[in-house]
């Protein structure tokens, strides 16, 4: 995919964020159907980074040890990209 071409994607799919840049969720670029890979190389070279994981504190009821085992790392459901990104 071209430049022009996934900055008009990620305009199209992002929604605002409280830091003035954007963030797009990993679900609709997957759903778009475009190469994902080339657009997540597209978005780390244009200082996006993916969101932060934040983890539950552990014991949270019956199946809070197994849910909050520190297992395999998580995808990032979303990614934020800053305004200058789009300019």
């Amino acid at each position: 995919m071209e430049d022009d071409a996934i900055r008009e994607l990620l305009s199209r799919l992002a929604r605002p964020n409280a830091s003035g840049g954007k963030t797009i969720e990993r679900a609709a670029l997957l759903a778009e159907g475009v190469d994902f890979p080339e657009v997540i190389a597209w978005i780390d070279a244009h200082d996006g980074k993916p969101e932060t994981i934040v983890a539950a504190p552990a014991g949270r009821g019956l199946h809070g040890g197994r849910i909050n085992s520190g297992g395999p790392q998580r995808v990032p459901l979303r990614y934020v990209l800053p305004a200058s990104a789009f300019a």
